[in-house]
């Protein structure tokens, strides 16, 4: 490595950081350095050992899954001789965690973190993380990021809006991101003279990396543009962007507005850091740790290539077990090997979330994308967000360099309610901007509907 500083923080300060808070990162990722060159055969090995440790400490440690087994007759060591029997466990939701949040903790467990989603499509999720899984998290996320020439201790600015992170920002968090030559500013703030004040902070930093939302780092970009602010001078690598779909024209604008590669990340804060993108366009699924499954409506696994919910076993989350954890999202597995040579399965696709979609009058399942190329193709429209309220009603956001005219307004209501039916209201009004959620992430398309189908 030719950053000295960089190489200081990777192999001195950071593993000094990660022992004193008692997590086996460094170790975890040498581990994961070499396995995602391994066999298929040695990988699915590893899991199918990792699954039955699993398995039996939460039978042995947490009350949950002791009294599920004993229901259903469900013995380990017995029962698990390959990948396929874990789909006799029925699968775990967000209802299952909010009812049992105290049995679903180990017993005996030390050093539990108190977690949530943002809940930003309904009520959050509370739950617990133990240092194995926050070690294998942040070692997931660390290989990843080494596949793209940067390292921990390279220049970075976060764009983020959790109120988890923005409110943990106390003197010992700043003297961290100090030393880490990690800067965050925060999603939540996107007024234009907010986006004025990132642009200055972007170019006085010239990070090596950026990471974010992808909705935030391509609203950034635009702004950019709109001001003729040149951005891709400033020897920026990599985007990396996460926790919402990454939209091809968020890929395009990112990339060329920065001078940068952009890759993609798929997880959560509940189902762990599950797969990541090389620089060969590979979705690798940290296969190590985690088990994905694709299901349809009825629970049944789904070929390569067929879209279905993903199903997520993260084995580092003994204290407190996600096992065939319901994410929500939809996405597909692929048969195929990435150019780049490492043999860890990969994702095709990554639809979006369950409320990404949009049901029609008759009852029809959609992608959101099928209303968002409405409003995306009219020049006149800047920003915009659709919330489908419910069946009958679904109301659109726009934001215009000029007054709304009656034209546009028929165009935008044919459009939808082509798509949604002829007896679905549509009700279009004219916003100066487009507030993102609470967490900061911007939204093309809300479901209130499909939240709670």
């Amino acid at each position: 490595m030719a950053r000295p500083y960089t190489a200081l923080v990777a192999r001195v300060l950071f593993p000094l950081h990660e022992l004193i808070k008692q997590h086996d990162t460094v170790a975890r990722l040498r581990q994961l350095e070499a396995s995602q060159y391994w066999p298929e055969e040695a990988l699915q090995a590893r899991q199918l050992e990792g699954l039955r440790a699993l398995a039996v400490q939460a039978r042995t440690t947490v009350p949950y899954y002791r009294d599920l087994f004993r229901k259903i007759g469900f013995e380990p060591e017995r029962d698990i001789r390959s990948l396929a029997d874990l789909a006799r466990l029925p699968m775990l939701d967000k209802a299952a965690i909010r009812s049992n949040i105290e049995k679903l903790k180990a017993g005996g467990a030390t050093g539990l973190a108190r977690s949530n989603t943002g809940g930003s499509s309904g009520e959050p999720l509370v739950f617990y993380v133990g240092r194995d899984r926050v070690s294998h998290d942040v070692a997931a996320k660390w290989r990843a990021t080494r596949w793209w020439d940067v390292d921990i201790g390279d220049r970075e600015i976060v764009v983020w809006g959790s109120p988890i992170e923005l409110g943990a920002q106390d003197r010992v968090r700043s003297l961290r991101d100090s030393v880490l030559r990690t800067s965050l500013l925060p999603a939540f703030d996107m007024s234009p003279a907010r986006l004025d004040q990132f642009l200055s902070s972007i170019r006085s930093r010239r990070p090596r990396m950026l990471f974010g939302y992808p909705s935030a780092l391509s609203h950034i970009a635009a702004h950019a543009l709109a001001r003729g602010q040149r951005m891709d001078d400033l020897g920026i690598h990599v985007a990396f962007v996460t926790s919402e779909r990454l939209y091809d024209e968020q890929r395009e604008r990112i990339a060329s507005v920065f001078g940068c590669a952009v890759a993609n990340g798929y997880g959560g804060r509940d189902a762990g850091f599950i797969a990541h993108q090389c620089a060969h366009g590979g979705m690798h699924i940290s296969a190590e740790d985690i088990i994905v499954e694709i299901v349809n409506e009825d629970g049944q696994a789904m070929p390569p290539g067929e879209p279905g919910e993903i199903v997520v076993t993260h084995l580092a989350t003994g204290d407190f077990p996600f096992i065939r954890y319901r994410t929500g999202d939809i996405g597909s597995l692929s048969a195929r090997r990435c150019g780049c040579g490492r043999t860890l399965p990969l994702l095709e696709e990554i639809q979006g979330r369950s409320t990404d979609f949009v049901i029609a009058h008759d009852g029809t399942v959609m992608h959101g994308l099928s209303l968002v190329y409405v409003l995306r193709e009219l020049p006149q429209v800047k920003a915009f967000k659709i919330t489908q309220e419910s069946l009958t009603l679904t109301e659109v956001q726009v934001v215009l360099d000029a007054p709304l005219a009656g034209a546009l307004r028929a165009r935008i209501e044919r459009g939808l309610k082509a798509r949604l039916g002829q007896q679905v209201a549509v009700r279009i009004s004219q916003v100066e901007f487009i507030a993102p959620e609470s967490s900061g992430k911007f939204r093309y398309v809300v479901s209130k509907v499909m939240a709670h189908a």
